[in-house]
Order: structure tokens, then sequence, then C-alpha cells
């Protein structure tokens, strides 16, 4: 079992996501914060699928030279995409109101990439899930946007809260992935290195 391997290593999670950290302390695992400091970067080349990995292998990369190579590094990254449009973190309320207009009556796919630092080699994978929003008014984005904190969120909002509940009416994938961290995916990757 994944808990018995795992239970006498280091573990590291290389993000400050308070999402990413609340489900990988409901997996179980003991482990510390070691959040990514630097610019994430990535080729304009790239497919959506390929910036979510690429990103979660870069921040991995870094926060694992700080660490032995007997440290598990996880490293973690979401990106939302309307439309082959990506759609980050909002800079601004004014920014995280465009998306979610965007985003009203469509639906998007959100991609999670996970990285694992292990033994001096890196692993990668990512997940992809389809959100459908119902229409959003004004008064609803606008609601959302004052009363929780969209700008620290891919596409501008958390599908746990409120306009998660109200807004979106199915989803195809993991809702873990549009979470932030597909655990399935993790769960199996740290099984299959760890074996």
């Amino acid at each position: 079992m994944l808990l018995n391997r795992i239970k006498d290593r280091k573990v590291v999670l290389a993000s400050g996501s308070p999402r990413r950290k609340e489900l990988l302390q409901e997996l179980g695992i003991s482990f510390e914060v070691c959040v990514f400091q630097g610019e994430e970067t990535y080729s304009p080349l790239m497919n959506t699928t390929e910036i979510a990995a690429h990103l979660a292998t870069q921040k991995c990369k870094i926060v694992a030279q700080q660490f032995s190579a007997d440290t598990i590094v996880i490293g973690g990254d979401t990106i939302v995409c309307l439309d082959g449009e990506i759609l980050g973190k909002p800079s601004s309320e004014t920014e995280a109101t465009v998306m979610l207009k965007k985003l009203s009556g469509k639906t998007h796919e959100v991609i999670s990439g996970i990285a694992i630092a292990y033994q001096n080699k890196i692993y990668s994978n990512f997940d992809v899930a389809k959100v459908h929003f119902l229409p959003l008014t004004d008064e609803e984005i606008t609601y959302y946007v004052s009363q929780f904190q969209p700008l620290d969120k891919a596409g501008a909002y958390g599908i746990q809260e409120w306009i998660g509940l109200k807004k979106i009416d199915r989803i195809e994938g993991s809702f873990y992935t549009i979470m932030g961290l597909p655990t399935a995916l993790l769960a199996q990757m740290l099984e299959n290195i760890l074996h």
C-alpha cells in the first residue's frame, strides 16, 4: 500500500496552493511545503497539456535542488483553457470578471499537470477534465468576484466554492483535477515510482 511505502520518506509539496495542500493531506501523506520561487515560463509552441506538465516540472526541479535525492518532491500546475485560449490567474478583479463572462454558458477544459522528483529523476504527467458552466448573470459574477478570492485561481474560479456549487451543472473527468491536483493519478505515479 502506498501509505506504507511513503511513511518513512520525506515528502515536499512544491506549491503554495491551499487546495493542493488540502488534497495531499486527505491522501494521508505527511509532507512539508516549499513554495516555488521564480517565473513560470513556457514556449508558445507547446500545446495546453504540455504546458501544464512543463510548469509542474519546472517548479518541481527548482525546489528539488534544495533537498537530497531521497526526498520526494511533488509539483503541480493547473491551467484553464477555453477554445484554445489559456485563462491563467487573473491580475485584477476586472480581469476576473472578464474571464468569468467568457466561461459563462460554455464548456472549458481544466488541465492539471503533476511532476515528481525522486532519486535524481523527474516523472511528469497530466489529467484533463471538462467543466460546463450554466449562464452567469452580471450580478452573480460581481457577487463571486467581490466575496471570494478569484485572483489566486486559474480561470478566476474555484469549483469547490459558491460559483461551482451554483453554476457548474456537469463535469467530465476528475473533480480533483479541477481543484488542482489529480489525486488518483498522483497516487498511481507514486505507486509506480516506489514499487
